[in-house]
């Protein structure tokens, strides 16, 4: 009976040591607001991954986006975040004015995504046309640490302009700044998300909108990440001609402390899912595996490089 007894417990204390492969995983999907584009692709990514990864349970969490998404992959509160990629830049150097006021050295990054174009829509009984006639005007610049906040503030300071230029400054998700817009309470917004997000695509349908241009020379003032794009004539109703914006690159990004196997099934499962998440958002449609690897300013995570060198994207 004793050595039965020993041979129990032998048995039990191997169980334990040993790596379980039945041990249930938990993907916290860390995203943005509810009527932006992150919150759809990040449904999406979830029901993937809880659907395909063996002993997986998945959440998806709607967020301030970008700033809080990456200190919160810092403070081990989410297993997979969506980030700008000057985000991911600043979150990596510790720019305190970025809201980061220490390195986040635990950001491994899954993949490259599909880029932000800046959107600057006004409403056209505000008569804003160009970059120069937000002065005095009111502008909502994205909810506070957001990606988005980011990119305003970089735009303006490109085109010549801070914040006390404006008339009046609202830090506001997507949403709620065009509640404001379409109840005459606010004259324009800028919004860095995918082409035809949500929130701009009801603005559009429900009010006479201008889409502001940021010229090619603006963007170049500004550098790197930012890049020259185009929004594409008819992308929001009444929206009749292309406009030239600025574009940075969106990444999924995990922690260190997720293990290489499972970041490996998460970069693989995006990367092999590009119809589901095409057929999630239309942002997911720009989404390609010959770019994924590319230009992050965080170290890839060795999961997701075991992945990349699976498909000869690595050498």
């Amino acid at each position: 009976m004793k050595r039965t007894f020993f041979g129990v417990a032998a048995a039990l204390a191997l169980a334990a040591s040993a790596p379980c492969a039945h041990a249930q995983s938990f993907i916290n999907v860390l995203t943005g607001g509810t009527s932006g584009v992150y919150y759809p692709l990040g449904v999406a990514i979830g029901k993937i991954y809880g659907d395909k990864i063996p002993n997986v349970k998945t959440q998806v969490q709607a967020t301030k986006a970008s700033v809080e998404n990456l200190i919160l992959l810092q403070q081990g509160r989410g297993e997979l975040a969506f980030t700008l990629g000057d985000s991911l830049k600043a979150a990596w150097d510790g720019e305190e004015e970025a809201g980061f006021k220490t390195k986040l050295d635990k950001l491994r990054t899954i993949g490259a995504i599909y880029p932000n174009y800046i959107q600057i829509v006004a409403t056209t009984e505000s008569g804003i046309k160009t970059l120069a006639d937000l002065k005095g005007k009111s502008l909502s610049v994205g909810a506070p640490k957001s990606g988005t906040e980011l990119n305003s503030r970089a735009i303006l300071a490109a085109a010549g302009m801070s914040y006390k230029d404006l008339g009046k400054v609202e830090y506001l998700p997507f949403a709620e700044s065009v509640d404001l817009m379409k109840n005459r309470q606010l004259a324009a917004t800028l919004q860095s998300a995918g082409l035809g997000v949500a929130s701009l695509k009801d603005l559009s349908t429900s009010s006479p909108i201008t889409v502001v241009s940021v010229p090619k020379e603006t963007v170049d003032k500004i550098g790197p990440p930012f890049i020259s794009a185009t929004i594409p004539a008819n992308t929001y109703t009444g929206q009749d001609k292309d406009v030239p914006t600025a574009a940075v690159v969106n990444y999924l990004v995990t922690s260190s402390a997720v293990s290489d196997d499972l970041a490996y099934q998460m970069t693989k499962l995006v990367y092999e899912s590009l119809p589901e998440l095409a057929t999630a958002h239309a942002a997911g449609k720009e989404i390609k595996l010959e770019t994924a690897a590319n230009g992050s300013p965080v170290p890839l995570h060795p999961g997701a490089i075991r992945y990349y060198k699976e498909k000869g994207l690595i050498k």
